[in-house]
């Protein structure tokens, strides 16, 4: 348990960190059009497809998510292991953005780096708050005090020096009146995907787009609001590819494998049931959950929605960190009632995806969940083994 002392002592230290890495970078987000996203699921997703459509609008354009990292034409993996990284690192890529002649940055937000303060001295344009449901309680003490986490970046934007401020909130999400309120002090638009939805079928301008339409909703108000064409939104979403390890589709047929980076319940239970709805064979899913502590009441819930939607379960390693896998696996198993198919537990990951494939007929689905486009296997003793679950499963596929 880390003492009260010792926890303001780390928030100084991060607090002091952002500080001076502002003075010592120039105060680089003056000089260009900052944009925060924030949430427990789709900031990547909404940070890539705002980068997307200001880019076919010909804006030179900068983001940072949990992926990657892209500085005008160049794209390079996020090795750093946190989405919003701490130390400098942020205010050096507003920095790089701004040299390399970027109007626009895109920035996942995320509750640990408003913590520590990542956020802070910084001039944010705009704010986008995608949904929210329980995740990090354990790091944050309560779900409460997650929310407030989020929340109160919406009131650093209301309060950010920058004119004609933006905060594009998601209507359809229970806590939207609570960003709402947060941000007063910004234009604020209240975006509702089932609408966004209604309107494309009238127009005729359905879109065939590999992400969740909430995400393509939000990232279209804010460029609209910033006067980017309708034709430019269209083209970009028409191209957008998809970010790597959302939904990527491996392989297609005969069977199809999908790579996904759901980790909580409620992303969990969404991508069973759409894949549920899109396929009418059998689906065989592979998960894990988080060592170190973290989380550790979803495990159960987890083990219950895989049950409930999958046909096959092949419970497998995630990041154990410095917890017994074995013990890990059996609290999701835990979760598990009155179910009919087919349950495995093999904590080699590799070993776990070629049972997946191998069970495999014409029609099933394939869902390896809880990695996505993570770069690694964290394990006791700060031991990593470097991990790229699309490629493991090509290589698999080809065998």
């Amino acid at each position: 348990m880390i003492s009260n002392g010792m926890k303001l002592l780390h928030s100084i230290y991060h607090f002091l960190w952002a500080f001076f890495a502002n003075v010592f970078y120039g105060n680089p987000s003056h000089k260009l059009t900052v944009v925060g996203v924030t949430g427990t699921k789709g900031k990547s997703t909404t940070v890539e497809l705002l980068a997307a459509i200001f880019g076919a609008a010909g804006e030179t354009t900068a983001f940072l998510s949990s992926v990657r990292m892209k500085i005008g034409g160049a794209v390079e993996i996020n090795r750093t292991g946190n989405s919003m990284p701490g130390r400098g690192r942020l205010q050096k890529f507003l920095w790089r953005a701004a040299s390399a002649g970027c109007r626009y940055a895109f920035i996942e937000v995320t509750s640990q780096g408003v913590v520590q303060h990542r956020h802070r001295f910084m001039e944010w344009d705009g704010g986008i708050f995608t949904n929210l449901a329980p995740e990090h309680i354990e790091s944050h003490g309560s779900f409460e005090a997650y929310r407030e986490a989020k929340l109160s970046f919406f009131r650093f934007l209301a309060l950010s020096p920058k004119e004609n401020k933006i905060a594009v909130v998601n209507a359809d999400d229970s806590a939207a009146s609570l960003f709402v309120g947060a941000a007063r002090g910004a234009r604020v638009m209240a975006v509702s995907a089932a609408k966004f939805s209604r309107e494309l079928e009238l127009t005729g301008e359905w879109i065939t787009v590999p992400v969740n339409l909430e995400n393509a909703a939000l990232a279209t108000a804010y460029a609209e609001e910033k006067s980017i064409s309708r034709g430019a939104i269209r083209k970009a979403l028409d191209a957008f590819q998809g970010v790597p390890g959302r939904m990527e589709y491996v392989r297609k047929k005969p069977f199809a494998v999908v790579v996904d980076y759901a980790h909580t319940p409620d992303s969990l239970s969404r991508l069973y049931e759409f894949l549920k709805k899109e396929n009418q064979g059998r689906l065989i899913g592979v998960l894990g959950a988080a060592g170190g502590g973290r989380d550790t009441w979803k495990r159960p819930a987890m083990g219950r929605i895989a049950a409930q939607f999958c046909d096959v379960v092949i419970l497998t390693n995630e990041d154990p960190y410095d917890e017994d896998p074995g013990q890990i696996l059996s609290e999701i198993e835990s979760g598990i009632f009155n179910f009919q198919g087919s349950i495995f537990k093999i904590l080699d990951r590799r070993e776990a995806l070629q049972k997946a494939v191998s069970l495999a007929k014409p029609g099933d689905v394939v869902v390896a969940t809880g990695k996505g486009s993570e770069s690694a296997i964290r394990l006791a003793r700060r031991k990593v083994i470097f991990w790229d679950e699309s490629a493991e499963l090509e290589t698999i596929l080809r065998r």
